[in-house]
């Protein structure tokens, strides 16, 4: 395995060979994470999923009736993903092993790259085979880290980062990301029962930081925090967004302008997507 992604790849891999097996994702979840797309609107399409770690998404998105399901994934996944997708897939899935950002798979009806492009050393090309990889009139769909919302963690979590992603995986995941997600799954905890006791608090939401993603993710247990904490600094590279990038992809020749939409989620990330039309290009400078 070569290119400049190549590290960033097999940290995932320790990652997602280590996480229990089945999707780390509920139902709801991936519903969330997919949406505007609706689940009714995938069946009989032709779907390919841009980086699927060990197989989380696809185990949900196979139960939508695809008529074509594929997905790449450039770490050494592919016997933990097959392993998940043959509780749920009731046809043949492919997978293949390989590099997103250069590979040609063909066109798809829906293109999906959901919390990669923020990892990869040209996130311009990975969004650029995005593009490539939906059929003219097809749809792409995506989610990256946002630079607005993320000012505590690119403050505090990314130095920490830095360091224990050159360290071995084991000593990452036991030593540094589970003492550092205790006080966290505490916080997320706190402002979720006070919530659900006194109702939401606009003034606590300006005030607090990451208090719409804590309340996201404060009814997952503690294993889902666990696993976010190591994913987040077992990388050797993560970038944040802000709009205006998102946007001037959104603003790439070949994308219909009609279809695009951005989505602020939780307070610190982008989901965004719509339609190709004829020759999908690279973003605008």
């Amino acid at each position: 395995m070569t290119g400049p992604d190549r590290r960033t790849a097999e940290a995932f891999a320790s990652s997602w060979n280590t996480v229990r097996e089945g999707s780390a994702y509920s139902r709801e979840q991936f519903l969330e994470w997919i949406a505007p797309i609706e689940p009714d609107s995938v069946a009989g399409l032709s779907v390919l999923e841009l980086g699927f770690g060990n197989g989380s998404l696809l185990v949900h998105l196979a139960t939508l009736g695809p008529g074509r399901l594929a997905g790449i994934e450039l770490g050494d996944t592919l016997e933990a993903t097959r392993r998940n997708l043959a509780r749920v897939a009731p046809g043949p899935v492919e997978l293949y092993r390989g590099d997103l950002v250069t590979a040609d798979l063909g066109a798809f009806d829906l293109v999906y790259c959901i919390g990669v492009l923020h990892h990869l050393a040209d996130p311009d090309a990975g969004f650029r085979s995005l593009l490539r990889h939906t059929r003219p009139g097809g749809r792409f769909h995506g989610w990256v880290y946002a630079r607005e919302g993320n000012g505590l963690v690119r403050l505090v979590v990314e130095p920490i980062r830095r360091i224990a992603s050159r360290l071995p995986w084991w000593l990452t995941k036991y030593g540094l990301a589970l003492p550092l997600v205790v006080p966290f799954f505490l916080y997320a905890r706190f402002l979720w029962l006070v919530e659900r006791r006194f109702g939401h608090s606009a003034r606590l939401e300006r005030a607090l930081p990451l208090h719409a993603y804590a309340l996201w993710i404060a009814e997952r247990p503690f294993w889902f925090f666990h696993h976010v904490a190591f994913d987040q600094l077992v990388t050797p590279r993560t970038a944040y967004f802000d709009r205006r990038t998102v946007e001037r992809w959104l603003a790439s020749k070949g994308v219909e302008p009609a279809s695009t939409y951005l989505i602020f989620r939780n307070g610190n990330s982008w989901k965004f997507g719509g339609r190709t039309g004829v020759s999908p290009e690279a973003p605008r400078s």
